[in-house]
């Protein structure tokens, strides 16, 4: 048992020291539980360290401070906001919502957030674990991680500790890492399985849960992963690539070198990712100053081929991304509105090769009746990131014999005068079945309530079966079937839920003929 008859009910025993949560609306939560020690002073830009406990009742009734990260007051125009005060570079933390503290050995979903490498934060209110731990009887965790400069940033070995192998790189990674051993040690003693254990992420927070599902470190520590909207497209730097970037950030730090960027606080730090924004950004293409580094220490290879095989190979999988990704980037933008068909089937050159860009624009605009070059662009590049390359996974691994299950997001909001359609980001308060979480949310204005709540309702419930059982299938649901090379099943999720056969086609097809 985690707690003592007669003891405070709301207080537990766990193998890292005892915690005191909350009850609220009939689970017990745990916030700001420290996973790491925080990565402060000596350890800014080192690995994670694993925490050492605590000694008597830790409160762990509030959240802890959020991953530093650019913060606009009001928020923005789509999601109205992905991450607010406090902020702290002690920000290693998770929280935990479980229907009970007991031995009951429930699966456990993590959750890993997305926000382009650069913001978020596993206390949102809208990454609320609170409606899959109460409506599928599961144990769910929420982290926090090291994003931005902080987490991403790419300093020389002669930065790394003796003996520590790829020390000055990808320290979001190692926090993830420890995050998942620390729930491996604990979690049982929170009414959780270690042995059943499903990571799941959106965006930044999907590649993250594919490099863990491939990492040595983390083999046999992942049962199941869910992947929404990964952008497996992206093309990650090698260290020298990565050293390049660096160069650029110390200068816009206004700093000589990494010894000097190490004594800067950190708003100073977060400050200069304003000008790497800038000086990164290139017509057409989702804005990444900074990324993951491919390192033969810490992240062997791209994410999308980690699951290809080794620690990942018994892996189930559900992957899926949403109809017109890009949208949620660049179609608030009057700059990409105004983009005319030369400067678009230019940028469509830089994929496909100058001779047969005019022929791809135009296959393009056959998908899309009625499209401008603004909407040619969208769907170029949500191809290009998101729809293609997860395409990709789901058919090499079913060559393996080891299927997926795939889906797209289709229902368009008409928030915006309809010009997000289905966006990125859009399917998250579906998946969690918690609009009331998401009030601050722009792009949710409009919907139809019967529509909304029916098609979140049949989602949140695919996520957890398959969180459950490896399968999403539910009394609700058509019959979904693995993606295989043959009939390449995909579930749409829209106003009418439908399981298609190669629902991708027209886009796996097409870019076969890439030429990069």
């Amino acid at each position: 048992m985690a707690h003592s008859p007669g003891e405070d009910p709301m207080v537990v025993d766990l193998p890292a020291g005892r915690l005191r949560g909350a009850a609220e609306g009939g689970l017990l939560v745990f916030r700001g539980v420290p996973y790491a020690e925080p990565p402060v002073g000596d350890l800014r830009w080192k690995h994670a360290r694993p925490h050492a406990g605590w000694s008597g009742i830790r409160d762990a009734t509030a959240d802890g401070p959020s991953a530093p990260q650019l913060y606009r007051e009001g928020g923005d125009p789509v999601l109205g906001g992905h991450g607010s005060p406090p902020f702290d570079e002690d920000c290693l933390t998770l929280n935990v919502w479980t229907p009970g503290a007991d031995g009951a050995r429930r699966p456990v979903l993590v959750w890993i957030h997305g926000g382009g490498f650069v913001s978020g934060s596993g206390s949102l209110p809208g990454y609320s674990g609170a409606t899959f731990a109460r409506d599928g009887d599961l144990v769910v965790v929420s982290i926090n991680y090291r994003i931005g400069p902080l987490g991403y940033l790419c300093l020389g070995p002669e930065d790394g500790e003796p003996g520590e192998p790829g020390e000055g790189v990808n320290h979001w990674l190692t926090d993830q890492l420890a995050a998942l051993r620390w729930v491996r040690e604990n979690i049982a003693a929170l009414g959780g399985d270690p042995d059943s254990i499903t990571v799941a992420g959106q965006s930044g927070g999907a590649v993250s849960t594919a490099a863990l599902a491939g990492h040595p470190q983390a083999q046999g520590l992942i049962k199941r992963v869910i992947l929404q909207s990964p952008p497996f497209g992206l093309d990650l730097p090698d260290p020298d690539a990565a050293l390049e970037r660096t160069a650029a950030y110390v200068e816009l730090a206004g700093a000589k070198d990494v010894a000097e960027l190490r004594t800067l606080p950190w708003p100073a730090l977060i400050g200069a990712s304003i000008g790497l924004f800038a000086r990164t950004t290139r017509w057409g293409y989702w804005p990444t100053p900074f990324l993951p580094v491919i390192d033969a220490d810490t992240l062997p290879q791209h994410p999308a081929e980690a699951l290809l095989g080794g620690a990942a190979a018994g892996i189930d999988v559900m992957i899926g991304w949403t109809r017109e990704e890009a949208n949620f980037g660049f179609a608030l933008d009057e700059g990409y509105a105004a983009a005319t068909r030369d400067q678009v089937t230019d940028r469509i050159a830089e994929t496909f090769g100058a001779a047969a860009a005019p022929s791809v624009y135009s296959a393009y605009e056959r998908t899309r009746p009625g499209a401008g070059p603004h909407d040619v662009l969208m769907d170029l590049i949500t191809d290009e990131l998101f729809r293609v390359p997860a395409v990709r996974l789901a058919e090499a691994r079913a060559e393996l014999g080891r299927p997926v299950w795939a889906f797209q997001f289709d229902l368009p909001t008409p928030a915006c005068e309809g010009r997000l359609g289905a966006a990125h980001c859009l399917e998250l308060p579906f998946v969690f079945d918690n609009f009331d979480q998401w009030s601050h949310a722009p792009f949710l204005d409009g919907l139809d309530p019967a529509v909304r709540d029916g098609l979140a309702h049949a989602m949140h419930q695919a996520w957890i079966a398959f969180v459950r059982t490896g399968d999403p299938n539910h009394s609700g649901l058509p019959r979904w079937q693995p993606y295989d090379t043959g009939t390449r099943t995909t579930m749409r999720f829209d106003s009418v839920v439908t399981a298609l056969d190669d629902l991708a086609g027209d886009s796996r097809l097409l870019h076969l003929t890439r030429v990069t």
